[in-house]
């Protein structure tokens, strides 16, 4: 396990294998209050989907600190419950099961939580499709370069408050006769 502080928040990254022991060892030392457990899609660029990382955050009440711990998991990895630890974990686990498809070692298997049995993919995934950009073009305006008219390119953008060039010559453009 390697700790690292950010931003006054200490991150445990914690391998797989030490996950539950060392959520064990957290609750034991007194962080009881759960906090939240949420998972990040963590594939590179053309990896997406391929590997998640799992965030659980815990407090303990009497010193008011917390205590964050972090591990990665692969496609075919599953992830030891820690629901028996912290109840609140449980709606946690089911929603990081149904939105992001990882697995999670719990009794009872995890239900669906917010979508149908009949719905098909995970959500929050980073390769998951957007169903409604594939029917309908995006309503809004588009990107330069994106409606394939132009290439794109950098415009450079005036400060608030500068007219465009519309507007007529600027001051440093006039001439002094």
């Amino acid at each position: 396990m390697t700790a690292k502080t950010a931003f006054g928040q200490t991150v445990h990254h914690v391998e797989l294998a030490d996950w539950l022991g060392t959520a064990t060892r957290h609750h034991a030392e007194g962080c009881v209050m759960f906090d939240w457990l949420g998972v990040e899609d963590a594939g590179r660029p053309g990896a997406s989907g391929q590997r998640h990382a799992v965030f659980l955050h815990v407090i303990d009440p009497r010193t008011r600190e917390g205590a964050m711990l972090r591990t990665e998991l692969g496609e075919t990895d599953s992830l030891p419950s820690v629901a028996h630890l912290w109840k609140g974990a449980r709606w946690h686990e089911r929603e990081a099961a149904e939105m992001f498809g990882i697995s999670v070692e719990a009794e009872p298997e995890p239900e669906h939580l917010l979508l149908p049995d009949s719905f098909e993919g995970h959500p929050l995934r980073k390769d998951f499709v957007l169903a409604s950009r594939v029917v309908r073009p995006w309503p809004g305006r588009l990107e330069p370069g994106e409606d394939n008219t132009s290439a794109p390119s950098r415009r450079r953008t005036a400060p608030p408050g500068v007219p465009d060039p519309s507007w007529g010559p600027r001051r440093e453009e006039e001439s002094t006769s």
